[in-house]
């Protein structure tokens, strides 16, 4: 598997690696090398962050940790200028070298361990709907004498008077979003470029369409898998969703 990963390195003409981890509240870390530094012994020693920044990890005088990359995880990162190969990695602890128990990859990784001691089961498949909104808008400020949020999206219900130059209407009424055609559903390509782009990466998809509501809310369907592998997915899916979303100047938003 690691020699895979190494030739995927090279017949991609990759010229860094990326080395990425989750945080306690879900959010994609990374840090980046030269691939010269990316060699066999690396996926057995790891590679070492200070982890006292991460937010809920270590303190300042024991920050020193180390990434563990899993050989399966690899992918080559499609947004990229530079050729980028992406490894996820588990977190070990740099002394006793045991898996980081705040790390939320290791939390997974556990809990299948644990269903299989148990005898209930060898496997459980897990399939998110993870549904977000692609808004062409989205301001927000909180001071000493103010707050407030405002979002916004050229096919919503709102903007039917709007002056847009011209404004050729075709607008989606309030819950009246779920499967349109174009123009109505004004995301049909942003979809399928998103849908390509994670079928690249190694994330089976199913489906694609417009949601319910008005203001571009979009569901891609992933094929489910296992606990763990599922969750490296999905963390592929929100990096994939929103990046793409930013090539065509909007922003990409989750449900909570």
């Amino acid at each position: 598997m690691v020699e895979d990963v190494l030739k995927l390195a090279k017949e991609s003409g990759a010229k860094m690696v990326d080395y990425r981890f989750i945080d306690m509240p879900g959010m994609w870390q990374h840090f980046s090398a030269h691939i010269g530094t990316l060699d066999e012994d690396t996926f057995e020693e790891g590679v070492g962050f200070d982890g006292s920044s991460i937010r809920g990890f270590q303190s300042i005088d024991q920050s020193d940790m180390l990434l563990i990359p899993d050989p399966t995880t690899a992918f080559i990162d499609p947004f990229m200028k530079i050729p980028t190969l992406v490894l996820i990695c588990d977190i070990k602890d740099p002394v006793t070298l045991e898996l980081y128990d705040r790390d939320p990859r290791h939390v997974a990784i556990k809990a299948e361990q644990y269903m299989k001691s148990t005898g209930i089961g060898d496997v459980a498949y897990f399939g998110p709907e993870a549904e977000f909104f692609v808004f062409d808008d989205v301001r927000y400020s909180g001071s000493e004498n103010h707050a407030f949020y405002e979002v916004d999206s050229c096919e919503a219900a709102w903007n039917t008077g709007a002056n847009e130059d011209p404004n050729l209407g075709h607008k989606n009424r309030y819950k009246e979003g779920y499967f349109p055609v174009p123009p109505n559903d004004t995301l049909q390509d942003v979809r399928s470029e998103m849908m390509l782009a994670m079928l690249e990466c190694g994330v089976e998809c199913e489906v694609h369409h417009h949601e319910v509501a008005s203001a571009g809310q979009c569901e891609i369907d992933i094929r489910f898998d296992t606990l763990v592998t599922t969750a490296d997915k999905l963390m592929k899916y929100k990096y994939i969703v929103k990046n793409v979303a930013r090539k065509h100047g909007k922003t990409a938003t989750f449900m909570p």
